[in-house]
């Protein structure tokens, strides 16, 4: 299954918050194609510190749940900051990733909805998610 991934960072050291992102994810699935990077203002909260982003491109037969919490265990290796305050708002990250989509899967539980509900509203998932999908259709 190809899965299409946003990654994103807006504290620190962002580029080599987003390295060492896809190096992880590279060494826990393999093969990989990435996108260009987007800065971009935070999404759901304020913050003067902004984003950037970068789409990637994985190839699993992995299980979207299964893929999913790998992906959040490298977040919290990167950085075991919860990723939102405790009344629920977003808040500044050394690091997400989130799953844009998966082939032409549709799921919803309470933990992963395929696609992403906010693919289409998001500047920075579609550029990348775009471009990822553009380059993947030989893969």
């Amino acid at each position: 299954m190809k899965y299409y991934l946003n990654i994103g960072s807006n504290e620190g050291n962002r580029l080599m918050n987003l390295s060492r992102a896809v190096s992880a994810i590279e060494k826990e699935f393999g093969w990989f194609e990435l996108s260009h990077h987007i800065e971009s203002e935070p999404w759901g909260f304020k913050s003067p510190n902004k984003f950037l982003n970068i789409g990637m491109l994985i190839i699993s037969d992995r299980e979207p749940l299964d893929v999913l919490h790998a992906l959040q265990a490298i977040e919290k290796s990167i950085s075991p900051k919860a990723h939102r305050n405790p009344d629920g708002s977003y808040r500044d990250r050394l690091i997400d990733i989130d799953i844009m989509a998966v082939d032409n899967i549709e799921m919803q539980t309470p933990e992963l909805t395929l696609p992403h509900p906010h693919l289409q509203d998001r500047t920075f998932f579609l550029e990348p998610y775009n471009y990822l999908r553009s380059i993947s259709q030989d893969k």
